[in-house]
């Protein structure tokens, strides 16, 4: 799903404009991300709880964990934060509501996190 692609690829994007314009193109104004560590509503706060994010984990990149679900306005999918090509250090899976071609809303799980 071309959506979700474009989802990890705004985790991955470190250059802040080019980021801020995957967000503004996956994300809709008003969306909510909600996980374990982190809730925030709008494109503003989800740009800089991704920059944070890069911050923290610099180095890793996002990957795909496997095919993406979906059905109706609804879909979720497994992935993996680690070096490239190398073994996760973090594991989750989100699931995403879809509102016309926008994600409207993130409910992110964390399955592995480093102790």
């Amino acid at each position: 799903m071309e959506l979700v692609e474009k989802y990890i690829a705004a985790w991955n994007t470190t250059d802040a404009a080019a980021r801020r314009k995957l967000v503004e193109d996956v994300f809709a104004s008003g969306a909510h991300y909600t996980d374990p560590l982190a809730a925030v509503t709008g494109q503003e706060q989800i740009d800089a709880l991704i920059a944070t994010a890069q911050a923290q984990f610099a180095g890793l990149e996002f990957t795909l964990a496997g095919p993406v679900d979906t059905h109706h306005d609804v879909a979720r999918f497994g992935w993996h934060l680690g070096p490239q090509g190398g073994e996760p250090l973090v594991i989750g899976f989100d699931v995403v509501v879809i509102a016309g071609d926008r994600i409207s809303a993130v409910h992110g799980f964390l399955d592995k996190v480093p102790a």
